[in-house]
C-alpha cells in the first residue's frame, strides 16, 4: 500500500482547487423543511467549469476521451468539492459512469461516457432502498419481458433525480441475481415525488410501475451493484473528509482571533485539546479513506474483502465528521448556532453524509459479520 499520490492525481487536485476557488459555501440559503427554501437545481455553471477543466472525464477511459484515472483521483476531487459544499452531482455521475465502463457492454459505455465527460449527461443512482435502511437491490423487482425487462418497486431519497438524464436502479430478479438498470426519469411508469435532504437539497422518491427497459439498458454482470455501492460509500467518505477539513480550518481561524480575558481562545488548554482530538479524527478519516480507495483502484487481495475496508472508512467518516462539526459549533459559541453563518450549512451537510449509505452502526454490524465469517 502506497499513500503517495501520482503526478496525475496531484494535477487533478490542483485543477479542482482552481475550479472551486471562487465557490462560496454560504451563498445558498440555509436548509429548511419547506420546499420553497430548497435549491431545486444543481450548480450548472460550476458543472460546466468542471467539464471545461476535464475533471468530469478524469476517471473515464482514454478510449472515451478521459484520463483513465482511478477512484483515488475521484476521491481527491470530491474532497476539494466538499470543502466549499459544491452542489454538483459529481460523485453520482462519475461513479455510475465508472461502473458502466467496468461492467456494461462496450457499446453502452461508448454511448454514455463521452456525454459525461462533456458535462452533457448527468447520472445518478438509487442507493437507499425503500426506507433508507433496507438493501437497495431488494426494493425493485426485475422480471423478463420478451427481449427486455420490467421493473416494479420504489427507491427513496434519490439525489438529483429531477436533473438527471439516467438513474441507475439496482434490483433483483426471480432467480436471485442482482442487476443494475439505467432508467430515464421521464420514462413511462416512472413517478417522482419530492423529498428534502438534511442538507437542504431536493431528493426524490422514485416509483417504478411496470417500467420497461431494453436488454442493453440492464447491467447483469456479477458484482456490478456491489462495486458501485462500494465506490459510492468511499466517495461519501471523501466528501465527509472535505467537510471536516474545512470545518476544522474555520474553527482554528475563529479561535485564533476570538479573545476572552485578553487571550485568544486557541491558547486555552481545553480548547486546544478539543481541537487536537478532532485533528486526530481527520487523520483517521483520511487514512481509512485512502486504504479503501486504494483497494478499489488496484483490486488488491487480502484476508478480508474490499467491503471490510469500505466499512472501516465509513465508520470513521460518519463518527468523525459528526464529532468535528459538533466541536466546531461548541467552540464557536453563539456563532455556531447562527443560521446565517456558513458553519450551519457545514453541520447540515455533515449530518447528511454521516447517515448516507448507512451510519457507523450499520457498517460496524457489517464489519462484524465479515470478521465472524472468517475461517
Amino acid at each position: 500500500m502506497d499513500f503517495s499520490f501520482s503526478e496525475e492525481q496531484q494535477a487533478a487536485v490542483e485543477a479542482a482547487r482552481a475550479v472551486f476557488s471562487d465557490v462560496a459555501p454560504d451563498r445558498v440559503p440555509s436548509p429548511a423543511l419547506t420546499l420553497g427554501a430548497v435549491a431545486e437545481e444543481f450548480d450548472r455553471p460550476l458543472w460546466a467549469r468542471l467539464a471545461g477543466a476535464d475533471l468530469l472525464s478524469l476517471v473515464l477511459g482514454p478510449e472515451y476521451g478521459g484520463a483513465g484515472l482511478d477512484p483515488v483521483a475521484l476521491c481527491l476531487v470530491l474532497r476539494e468539492s466538499a470543502k466549499v459544499l459544491a452542489r454538483v452531482p459529481l460523485l453520482e455521475t462519475c461513479a455510475v459512469a465508472m461502473a458502466v465502463e467496468r461492467y456494461a457492454a462496450p457499446e453502452v459505455a461508448a454511448g454514455l461516457s463521452p456525454g459525461v465527460g462533456r458535462g452533457d449527461t448527468v447520472l445518478t443512482v438509487a442507493a437507499n432502498g425503500r426506507t433508507g435502511h433496507d438493501p437497495a437491490e431488494q426494493a425493485v423487482a426485475v422480471s423478463p419481458d420478451g427481449d427486455g425487462w420490467v421493473l416494479d418497486g420504489m427507491q427513496t431519497a434519490v439525489p438529483w433525480a429531477r436533473c438527471a438524464d439516467l438513474i441507475a436502479v439496482p434490483g433483483h430478479t426471480g432467480d436471485g441475481r442482482t442487476v443494475l438498470a439505467l432508467v430515464a426519469p421521464g420514462r413511462k411508469g416512472v413517478v417522482l415525488a419530492d423529498q428534502v435532504s438534511t442538507s437542504g437539497e431536493l431528493l426524490a422518491e422514485v416509483r417504478l410501475d411496470s417500467v420497461r427497459v431494453a436488454a442493453g439498458e440492464l447491467i447483469d454482470a456479477e458484482g456490478a451493484w456491489e462495486w458501485l455501492r462500494a465506490l459510492l460509500t468511499t466517495g461519501t467518505c471523501a466528501l465527509a473528509l472535505g467537510v471536516g477539513t474545512a470545518v476544522l480550518a474555520m474553527t482554528s481561524d475563529y479561535t485564533g482571533k476570538r479573545e476572552q480575558f485578553g487571550f485568544p481562545l486557541a491558547t486555552f488548554q481545553a480548547v486546544a485539546v478539543q481541537a487536537a482530538d478532532r485533528y486526530i479524527d481527520l487523520q483517521a478519516m483520511e487514512a481509512t479513506l485512502w486504504q479503501a480507495a486504494w483497494r478499489m483502484s488496484v483490486d488488491a487481495g487480502g484476508e478480508l474483502p474490499l467491503a471490510a475496508d469500505v466499512a472501516v472508512a465509513k465508520i470513521w467518516a460518519s463518527d468523525g465528521v459528526r464529532r468535528v462539526v459538533q466541536t466546531a459549533q461548541h467552540l464557536h459559541g453563539g456563532f455556531g448556532a447562527d443560521t446565517d453563518y456558513a458553519l450551519h450549512r457545514y453541520h447540515a451537510w455533515a449530518k447528511q453524509l454521516e447517515l448516507s449509505l448507512g451510519p457507523a452502526a450499520a457498517h460496524e454490524e457489517a464489519l462484524g459479520d465479515l470478521l465472524a465469517s472468517r475461517p
